[in-house]
């Protein structure tokens, strides 16, 4: 017990001693209030589409979703704020858990003829992470060129052998800002974390989400009603019924189309900027046919944007929410803005559902997060404690016909500290399926009623507290 204060203690002081003269959230209004009255421009698989074609798929989207506001003003604010294109023609699955996801990466992986590239916060030694390791040997051995890139921090419970292995089989792979100021190059940035989860085989298709290479996502998740007991709200972290072996709820997409160009970039922009050697020469951006009909638009943020650009995409977006905003996210630790935008939508008649973990595998996050339940409760915002599995998804739907799928968490370190990547996907078809799996995870769920949340006890409400000191950290 006494080894694991000390642990969490060091932690802590290493992020502050890190943080010391770190960037700022922007000022959204200014920004948001800058870029108004952009025309929302698309693209497909052949390039930019004229004003008039835009114009006329934003008519169509608009026919199909009930004329809502958040089209003609997200769409333009996102364009101009991140950069990257709407693109059309994209084939878009959702994937829900380990076990789906891992399967469909294994067989994208198994049918690769060219290349494959992998960016991955962690990546454990175990068997998950060894299934992983073996099939892209034999692949490097067939002549597809793998690339990895990892998180030092997310990989430091793996051993240096098990990428050595990798390496001596062929497998350029990439440290991310080294722990060890030895090891890397300059300047030593032990605060920026590569965050992202990513796969892209071949160029063709790419895989983006939350689950990291750990078989604690291989189980699945138990989806089971919870009796409404309140039973979470009397000091007890983690209900009955799950330990420490519990299974992880989390969601990535597979995309295939035009847009996977657009994740290839980034991959390739971060393997440069962390001074990879070059890169095989391989055939990394093909030609894409249009895939689908989903709408999509890439996202990646870097500390070394001027701002976050998945941040200002989500602020905007809940700004511009007409009518209904369901977040579903493991670590929830808002900044002031993000609260306030929250408790502002509710209070303009918005319906704002929060699903968020019942327990965490970090304590102090849990409780960093459970401090703020009172304001957005007196404001009308409704929370749901997700059981029956850690809850690791970190995903948006708004207005029923936006929504966002990635890495990024609603926390201060998401947004200022990591190398982030989210997809938007636009369109009511893919947003009914985003529905559903909101659906399921709230009748996995326990709504916080407002009066017994005031009850809870003098211990949680000190946890709260001692969280909360801490948010900017976390």
């Amino acid at each position: 017990m006494l080894s694991q204060v000390i642990k969490h203690v060091a932690l802590m002081i290493f992020g502050l001693l890190a943080n010391v003269g770190c960037a700022t959230l922007p000022d959204t209004d200014a920004l948001i209030e800058r870029h108004a009255g952009q025309i929302a421009r698309f693209e497909n698989a052949r390039g930019p589409l004229s004003v008039q074609q835009s114009a006329t798929i934003l008519a169509a989207l608009k026919r199909t979703s009930g004329n809502i506001d958040i089209l003609d003003k997200q769409i333009a604010l996102e364009q101009a704020i991140v950069g990257s294109p709407l693109i059309l023609g994209n084939k878009v699955s959702l994937l829900q858990n380990g076990e789906i996801t891992y399967a469909a990466m294994f067989a994208a992986i198994r049918a690769a003829r060219d290349h494959i590239n992998l960016e991955s916060y962690i990546i454990e030694d175990d068997e998950i992470g060894r299934q992983f390791a073996s099939l892209l040997l034999e692949q490097q051995a067939r002549g597809v060129q793998v690339n990895i890139i990892y998180d030092s921090f997310g990989g430091v419970k793996t051993p240096r052998s098990f990428f050595d292995r990798l390496v001596a089989g062929g497998i350029a792979v990439l440290e991310f800002n080294p722990i060890n100021p030895l090891a890397g190059g300059s300047p030593w940035l032990p605060n920026n974390r590569d965050h992202r989860k990513l796969l892209v085989v071949d160029g063709r298709v790419a895989f983006i989400g939350g689950i990291n290479i750990s078989s604690v996502y291989s189980s699945g998740s138990i989806a089971r009603r919870v009796a409404k007991s309140h039973g979470n709200l009397g000091g007890k972290s983690v209900p009955n019924g799950v330990g420490k072996n519990a299974a992880w709820r989390d969601t990535d997409l597979q995309i295939e189309g035009p847009v996977v160009g657009e994740l290839q970039k980034l991959f390739i922009e971060t393997w440069i900027k962390q001074h990879g050697k070059p890169l095989a020469s391989r055939d990394y951006f093909p030609a894409l046919a249009p895939a689908g009909k989903d709408i999509v638009r890439a996202i990646g943020s870097t500390p070394d944007d001027p701002y976050s650009l998945i941040y200002l995409t989500l602020i905007s977006a809940i700004g511009n929410a007409e009518r209904q905003i369901q977040l579903t996210h493991a670590y929830f630790v808002p900044d002031p803005q993000l609260l306030q935008s929250l408790i502002e939508a509710a209070k303009r008649g918005v319906d704002v559902k929060l699903i968020l973990p019942s327990h965490s595998d970090s304590a102090i996050v849990f409780h960093a997060g459970r401090a703020h339940y009172s304001a957005l409760l007196k404001a009308g915002v409704k929370i749901y404690e997700r059981h029956g599995s850690l809850l690791h998804s970190k995903t948006a739907l708004i207005d029923g016909v936006w929504s966002c799928v990635g890495s990024t968490n609603l926390d201060w370190r998401s947004f200022l500290d990591n190398d982030e990547i989210n997809a938007v996907v636009l369109g009511r078809e893919f947003a009914m399926q985003m529905q559903a799996m909101f659906k399921a995870d709230l009748d996995a769920s326990e709504l916080i009623e407002p009066e017994h949340w005031e009850r809870r006890s003098l211990i949680l409400r000190f946890k709260e507290l001692v969280g909360g000191l801490f948010g900017r950290l976390l």
